[in-house]
């Protein structure tokens, strides 16, 4: 067994449990795995200008473009899945969010919002668009700098409400996780991994991306608000 790490990149959303599960592997298996997380679009970023990794995990979508462009190999691993939810400030007034007209009035309502600029921020604009609400909110957005969690951003009140993938609000002190949002306008987000075609041992890391996937994980996935992806 090899005593070199294998350098693994994610997003935020999967940090927590990426570091846990690494640990765990080693445990397991022996093999060293170094994990680093930063937001999707710098990831995506550092990993076109050839930074070297051995394995990728980001939102499926993004994962199958870098396969795409032969920075990673095929085929892609889908390793949790992931939903999003609400926080305020911890103390702060609990807006209702069982439904949608619920969610639509606390965001109408609040004096600033937050979301992030990935997947689930992509959806909500979305969402806030088909509603007609979104020009008006413009003025209330506040976007998280790189790195910066919302949940942050809540927690120190420069946001009143903010949306993420539950994983990036669950045990962030500062802030009250109200729910996820409600099943008729709740988005999962697939988050996979695949290997670096850069990667000197392709094999050991695909055997780590298996084991991500694996059934063995799914209560430390669940530990983090997040759930298998198969």
């Amino acid at each position: 067994m090899s005593s070199t790490a294998l350098k693994v990149i994610s997003s935020m959303a999967t940090r927590q449990v990426l570091a846990d599960l690494a640990a765990q592997y080693q445990s397991v298996t022996g093999r060293p795995v170094a994990t680093e997380a930063a937001g999707g679009v710098d990831v995506a970023k550092r990993v076109r200008q050839g930074e070297a990794f051995d394995v990728v995990i980001l939102a499926s979508d993004v994962i199958d473009k870098l396969i795409a462009e032969e920075r990673l190999r095929a085929p892609r691993v889908d390793v949790v899945k992931s939903a999003i939810a609400v926080a305020v400030r911890a103390g702060a007034a609990r807006p209702r969010i069982a439904t949608e007209e619920d969610v639509k009035r606390a965001v109408e309502t609040a004096r600033s919002v937050s979301y992030s600029t990935g997947p689930s921020g992509t959806y909500l604009e979305k969402t806030f668009e088909r509603w007609g609400i979104l020009d008006a909110l413009r003025s209330r957005i506040v976007v998280p700098p790189p790195g910066v969690p919302v949940a942050s951003l809540v927690a120190d009140g420069q946001a009143e409400i903010g949306f993420q993938q539950l994983s990036e609000l669950m045990n962030r002190p500062g802030v009250d996780v109200l729910g996820p949002l409600p099943s008729e306008i709740q988005s999962l987000t697939f988050f996979s991994g695949g290997v670096s075609t850069a990667c000197a041992d392709p094999a050991a890391a695909r055997a780590l991306l298996d084991y991500l996937a694996s059934p063995d994980t799914a209560a430390v996935k669940q530990r983090y608000g997040l759930e298998s992806a198969t």
